[in-house]
C-alpha cells in the first residue's frame, strides 16, 4: 500500500539546495556530482542536464540521483528522477514544473520556483499538496505547508520514533518549520491537524481508527537521542492499547506528551497529561521498553463521573472480566506506580460508588473509602459498602480493613457479610496481585452460618422450603482462574443433612463459570421433599449421593447420582398414585403387577419396600438405573403389601433435555400412568 503513495517531501530539501547553486545558461550543460552532503540528506551520483536551444523561450531540465538518504528523518530513495521545462519568471528567477519519480513510488507533480532570495516548491498528488518555502536569508530553515497530505507520506519519519507503528490511513494539514543547522539538533516544529487517522502494530496490540485532532509538535534529533514534545486535542475516534480500549465520542480532550529516547533504549515520557473533563484527568510520567511494553509509571488520575469513565475507557477490561454491561456512578482519585514492569504503588480514594451489571446481577451500593497497595513498607486503608448483590443474591453492609506491604494485601480483621438472614465470614483474607510472572492469587478461610436456603430458592424461582446452610472451609484458594475449597459445607434441609465436599470453581469471575462438587444426602424426609416439589406424596427417608457434579454457566453438564430409600423405625413407607405416576414418567417406566393390576386404580396410595433410581450424565445423555435389574429393565419401585405395585424402567439412556422436561411435567401433575 505504501509503495503506491508519494513519499517525497523531505528528501526534496537537499535537491533544492543543489538547484540553488546552479546558474542557468542559454545552452546545453551537464553537471555530474559524486556526492552532495547537506544537513538534511545525502545524494549520491547526481546528474543534472540542461538543454536550452538558442533563441528558445525555455529549456529542459533533468535531474537524476542514484540514491537519496535522509537518515535522521528515515527516508531512503533510489533512482530519484525529475524532468521539467525550465523558464524565466520575469523577475530574475526560474520556474520548473514536472513529474517526480522515485523507485517504485507513484509519480507526483513537483513545481519549483527559484528566485534570487527564496526557493519555493510544491509537491502535489491528487488532492494532496505539500508546499516548501526557503529563504536565502535564513538558510537553515525550511517552511512546509501541508494540505490533505496522506499520513503514509510521513511513515518513514514516524518510524524513526516508533518502528512498529504502521500508519494505515488518515491525512494531515498544517504548518511545519524544519531547522537544519550545521550542528545538531535537526528540529521540526509546527502545528498539524490530523483527520481519520488509523494506526496499527503488527501484533495488533496497538491500534486506532478515525482519530481526529490538532496538535503542536516539536521534534529534535541529536546524534544519540531523540526528543519529542506534543500538545494538542483529540476530538473523536477509537484507540486500543493492549486490553485498554478507549472510545472518544463527542467533545475534545486535551493531551500533552514530552518524550525522550536515547540510542536503542525505550521511550521515556517525563510528562504525560490527559484531560477529558469529569470523565478522566491524568498527569504523570511513564517509560517503555524498546518493544513498547510498559516499564515504569507514576501517574495521578481522577474521575468525578465513573459512568463515562467505564464506557469510554474501561470497556475492554470489563469485557474480559465478563462485565461488559457494567453501569457505574460515583467518583474516585488514585495514584498508580509501576516499577520494573510490576505494580508498586496504589493509593486510591473512592467516593460513594454504585455499580450494577444486569448481565451478571452484580451490584454494589455506597462503595466508599480508601485502598492502598505497596510493594515496600506497610500501608493501611479501609473500604466499605452499604449493600450489594452477587448473582442476584443480596448481601448487606460490610467493612474491609486492609494492610499492604511487600506486594501483599491482607485483611486486618475478619470480614463479615450479612447474607440470606445469616452471615458469611472471611477469615485471614490474603491477596497477592500479579507479579514476577505469576497471576493474581487469593487465600482465605470461609465460615457460612445459618444461611436460609428458602430465600435462596425464592431468588432463583424455586419452590418454597425451609432449611439452612452452614459450614466451615478452613482454606479457600484462588489461582489461575480457579477457586478451590478445603473442607466442606453442611445443609440442614428436609429434616436431614446434605454434605457438600470437593467444591471448586473455574472462571468464577469470568464468562461461563463452572462449578464442581460432591453431595452426600443423609436421612432426608421424603414427605417434605415431595410436598415442596409437588410430586404427590411419599412417606419415608431418603439417602444417596451426587458425585462429580459439574455445572457450566450454572447448568448441569455431568454428574453420577444414586438415590434410595432407607428403613427407619416408626416411619411408614407409602407412595401415592400421583407420585408413582411421576416416578414412572421421569424414569420412562411402567406399573407392573399381576391380577392386582385391575385394582390399582381403586387405591390412593400403596406400600413399598424400596425405591431407588440412578443417573450418570455425560454428553447430555443420562444413563439410568434402579434398585436392581428386571429382565430388560430395572426396578425403580419395589412394591409391598396388597395390591403389590412395582415400577420398572426400560429406557437405560435418556436425553438430558427430555429428562428435564419429564421432571417439569411431573411437578405440574401433567402425567398419566402406564400399566402392564
Amino acid at each position: 500500500m505504501l509503495s503506491s503513495m508519494p513519499r517525497l517531501p523531505v528528501p526534496m530539501l537537499p535537491l533544492l539546495l543543489l538547484l540553488c547553486t546552479m546558474q542557468a545558461h542559454a545552452h546545453s550543460a551537464v553537471v555530474k556530482i559524486a556526492r552532495v552532503i547537506t544537513p538534511v540528506a545525502t545524494l549520491d551520483k547526481v546528474e543534472l542536464t540542461l538543454a536550452w536551444p538558442d533563441d528558445a523561450r525555455e529549456g529542459r531540465l533533468r535531474m537524476h540521483a542514484a540514491r537519496v538518504d535522509a537518515a535522521e528523518l528515515g527516508y531512503h530513495f533510489s533512482a530519484l528522477e525529475w524532468e521539467c521545462p525550465l523558464r524565466r519568471d520575469g523577475n530574475g528567477g526560474w520556474q520548473c514544473d514536472g513529474l517526480l519519480r522515485a523507485g517504485g513510488s507513484a509519480p507526483a507533480m513537483l513545481s519549483i520556483n527559484l528566485a534570487s532570495a527564496s526557493t519555493d516548491a510544491v509537491l502535489s498528488s491528487k488532492q494532496a499538496r505539500l508546499a516548501i518555502h526557503r529563504r536565502a536569508a535564513t538558510p537553515d530553515d525550511t517552511t512546509i505547508e501541508l494540505s490533505k497530505v496522506p499520513l503514509a507520506w510521513v511513515q518513514a519519519l514516524s518510524s524513526q520514533a516508533w518502528a512498529a507503528g504502521h500508519l494505515r490511513a488518515g491525512s494531515l494539514d498544517g504548518h511545519l518549520v524544519v531547522h537544519a543547522p550545521e550542528q545538531p539538533p535537526l528540529r521540526v516544529s509546527g502545528h498539524l491537524r490530523a483527520t481519520a487517522v488509523a494506526i496499527e502494530t503488527p501484533d495488533g496490540s496497538v491500534a486506532s481508527e478515525r482519530l481526529d485532532g490538532g496538535f503542536d509538535i516539536d521534534y529534535r534529533s541529536f546524534p544519540d537521542a531523540t526528543e519529542v514534545s506534543i500538545d494538542g486535542r483529540l476530538s473523536g475516534g477509537e484507540f486500543l492499547y493492549g486490553t485498554s480500549y478507549i472510545s472518544l465520542t463527542e467533545g475534545s480532550r486535551r493531551f500533552a506528551i514530552d518524550a525522550l529516547r536515547k540510542g536503542d533504549d525505550g521511550w521515556m515520557f517525563p510528562r504525560v497529561e490527559w484531560n477529558d473533563g469529569d470523565s478522566l484527568r491524568i498527569h504523570g510520567s511513564a517509560g517503555f521498553t524498546p518493544a513498547t511494553d510498559l516499564q515504569t509509571l507514576d501517574v495521578s488520575l481522577e474521575s468525578s463521573d465513573l459512568g463515562s469513565l467505564s464506557k469510554g475507557y474501561l470497556s475492554g477490561w470489563l469485557a474480559i472480566a465478563g462485565l461488559s454491561g457494567l453501569q457505574a456512578k460515583g467518583a474516585l482519585e488514585a495514584r498508580i506506580g509501576v516499577k520494573n514492569a510490576q505494580l508498586a504503588v496504589v493509593d486510591a480514594r473512592l467516593y460513594d460508588i454504585a455499580l450494577l451489571d444486569p448481565g451478571t446481577a452484580l451490584a454494589f451500593d455506597g462503595l466508599d473509602g480508601s485502598l492502598r497497595f505497596s510493594d515496600g513498607g506497610v500501608v493501611d486503608s479501609q473500604l466499605q459498602w452499604t449493600s450489594g448483590s452477587l448473582a442476584g443474591i443480596p448481601f448487606g453492609a460490610a467493612t474491609l480493613p486492609w494492610r499492604s506491604s511487600q506486594g501483599d494485601l491482607d485483611a486486618r480483621a475478619d470480614i463479615e457479610v450479612p447474607m440470606l438472614a445469616g452471615v458469611v465470614r472471611f477469615e485471614g483474607l490474603h491477596l497477592r496481585l500479579p507479579r514476577d510472572g505469576k497471576g493474581f492469587t487469593m487465600r482465605s478461610g470461609l465460615v457460612v452460618d445459618q444461611l436460609e436456603l428458602g430465600r435462596l430458592s425464592a431468588i432463583f424461582g424455586g419452590p418454597p422450603f425451609s432449611g439452612t446452610l452452614s459450614g466451615t472451609i478452613p482454606v479457600m484458594r484462588y489461582a489461575d482462574d480457579r477457586l478451590d475449597f478445603d473442607g466442606g459445607l453442611t445443609m440442614q434441609l428436609f429434616d436431614g443433612r446434605i454434605d457438600v465436599s470437593a467444591l471448586a470453581m473455574e472462571r468464577p469471575f469470568g464468562v461461563a463459570p463452572s462449578l464442581t462438587a460432591d453431595f452426600a444426602l443423609h436421612d432426608l424426609d421424603l414427605r417434605t421433599i415431595t410436598g415442596v416439589f409437588d410430586l404427590g406424596s411419599i412417606n419415608g427417608r431418603l439417602e444417596g449421593r451426587i458425585d462429580g457434579l459439574r455445572l457450566v454457566d450454572w447448568s448441569p453438564a455431568a454428574f453420577d447420582a444414586e438415590l434410595h430409600t432407607i428403613r427407619k423405625a416408626g416411619v411408614r413407607q407409602r407412595i401415592s398414585q400421583r407420585a408413582v405416576q411421576g416416578i414412572s414418567s421421569v424414569g420412562d417406566a411402567s406399573f407392573v403387577s399381576s391380577v392386582q393390576g385391575k385394582l390399582i386404580g381403586m387405591f390412593d396410595d400403596f406400600g413399598y419396600a424400596n425405591i431407588g433410581i440412578s443417573c450418570r450424565l455425560s454428553n447430555e445423555v443420562c444413563s439410568m438405573g434402579g434398585l436392581h435389574s428386571a429382565g430388560a429393565g430395572f426396578t425403580i419401585v419395589e412394591g409391598a403389601g396388597i395390591p403389590r405395585l412395582d415400577v420398572v424402567g426400560f429406557n437405560h439412556d435418556v436425553d438430558w433435555p427430555t429428562l428435564v422436561e419429564r421432571v417439569m411435567a411431573a411437578t405440574s401433575g401433567d402425567v398419566a400412568p402406564v400399566i402392564e
